[in-house]
């Protein structure tokens, strides 16, 4: 039987979780779940000095509100640098890497003089096949692995397809540094090998780094995993994305108010197609994915297709789950909402969904029902309130008064007054609404003036009658 797929994330805690990494994860997550194989979560952590806890928070929270769930305990690469240094003194003992004595300076001379050659800068070798001496006791060395000099590097890539290196290009890279570190490249490839890595599924700009790691793992006689090369991701000008093109870290996208199933969604689409199907929800994704619809070209951000999709999920979620996600918002800025509240955002969520883009939308056209009491009127509510606006909505208080309170009974009412009073709806409905909300668009009024019930509506109606 043949083995299951064994996937993994593994960014570097230098920063935050970004768009780039979050779809690498994606990928990587729905073919794991595809597959029925596992999907491990590592965080390469050897960078010392950049590696931050904050970072490494980022990531995780990042990760699950993503809802891109790992198997297993998260792996720390630093804290295997002893298995990682055993790697390389092996390797040492078998003859397939050595050690170099070569100081800084001496590696600063070769690159000049190769620069001044017109030389690719790289390693030349010159302690390959040099015994140290007397002379070399007791100094400082790295440890290079011993690379093949002849012939090619082949990666075989299931976007990319073949792509091929002239190992005559490719130097003898540094496996330990001169105090005893483990570098990234070592690292990584150990740490895959011994958790059985079966697909390393990454970023376009980890290519290169294919073929050097490709000669350390025939060099360990590993497995050699399948690799995927995914293409960049650029701004919607087309140029690579950067911070100038917005928010990139997961979480600002979460504070701009998308939801994780249109993120989860959105970045599927950004590379990786079905057909001409554009909304992809989690579970069809799951279903449907394959490498080998991985486009080859860099996809491009576009916040407009952004903002549609998280319209139509926003619209799709139900009502109680629209509710605890407004929770959690407002919970991440340190506040709460009474059960009052609650309630009246439950009653109102299928008005409010359809007039939001975002959460942030959402939330601002809900904020009337969180507190009670007269409202402050944004500029837009205060342009609809002029004397003569707050005398029509005294005019129609009494008729509202002496009503059923009930939606269709209150728009029955208003509608009788403006007739009787020769106006038309607009010219009451509008001051209504803004004393009511403080603002100058709502949910349908006569729903919201039942929904906040009669005592609390004319409290706020009659602040701003007059």
């Amino acid at each position: 039987m043949s083995q299951k797929p064994v996937l993994r994330f593994a960014p570097s805690p230098t920063g935050m979780l970004h768009i780039g990494g979050a779809r690498t994860a994606l990928f990587n997550w729905l073919y794991a779940r595809h597959t029925g194989g596992t999907f491990l979560l590592r965080i390469e952590d050897t960078d010392r000095e950049r590696s931050t806890p904050e970072a490494v928070d980022a990531i995780l929270n990042g990760m699950t509100w993503m809802g891109l769930d790992w198997d297993g305990e998260v792996t720390y690469q630093f804290a295997r640098a002893p298995r990682h240094r055993e790697v390389a003194e092996k390797l040492l003992a078998e003859g397939k890497a050595y050690r170099c004595y070569a100081t800084a300076e001496e590696l600063t001379a070769m690159r000049e003089e190769q620069k001044a050659a017109g030389k690719p800068m790289r390693y030349d070798g010159r302690w390959r096949d040099r015994q140290a001496g007397s002379a070399e006791e007791g100094k400082p060395s790295v440890v290079r692995l011993k690379a093949r000099q002849t012939g090619e590097t082949i990666v075989h890539d299931v976007v990319l397809g073949d792509v091929r290196f002239e190992n005559s290009q490719l130097d003898d890279m540094v496996l330990l540094r001169s105090d005893g570190t483990p570098t990234y490249m070592l690292a990584v490839v150990v740490d895959d090998a011994d958790i059985g890595v079966t697909h390393v599924i990454r970023g376009a700009d980890h290519l290169n780094n294919a073929a050097r790691q490709l000669q350390l793992i025939e060099a360990m006689g590993a497995a050699i995993p399948t690799y995927g090369h995914l293409p960049l991701i650029n701004g919607p000008d087309g140029a690579k994305l950067s911070k100038r093109h917005g928010a990139l870290a997961v979480e600002a996208y979460r504070d701009m108010g998308y939801l994780p199933e249109t993120m989860r969604n959105y970045l599927l689409r950004l590379g990786w197609s079905h057909g001409d199907d554009e909304i992809i929800p989690t579970a069809q994704a799951i279903e449907w994915f394959n490498f080998e619809s991985i486009g080859k070209s860099a996809a491009r951000m576009d916040y407009k297709k952004l903002d549609n999709l998280n319209g139509h999920y926003i619209r799709e979620t139900a009502d109680a789950t629209m509710v605890a996600e407004v929770t959690a918002f407002l919970a991440r800025e340190k506040r709460t909402l009474s059960m009052t509240a609650r309630q009246r955002l439950e009653t109102a969520m299928p008005s409010l969904k359809e007039r939001a883009k975002t959460l942030v939308e959402l939330i601002a056209g809900a904020e009337f029902l969180f507190t009670d009491g007269p409202r402050t009127l944004d500029a837009a509510a205060d342009k609809l309130l002029p004397p003569e606006a707050r005398a029509a909505l005294a005019a129609a208080l009494p008729a509202l008064e002496a009503t059923d309170w009930t939606g269709p009974a209150l728009e029955a009412a208003a509608r009788a007054h403006t007739e009787a009073a020769g106006v038309k709806l607009g010219q009451v409905a509008q001051p209504l609404r803004a004393a009511l909300t403080g603002k100058a668009s709502s949910p349908p009024l006569f729903e919201m003036l039942a929904l906040l019930g009669r005592e609390e509506s004319l409290i706020r109606l009659r602040a701003y009658a007059g």
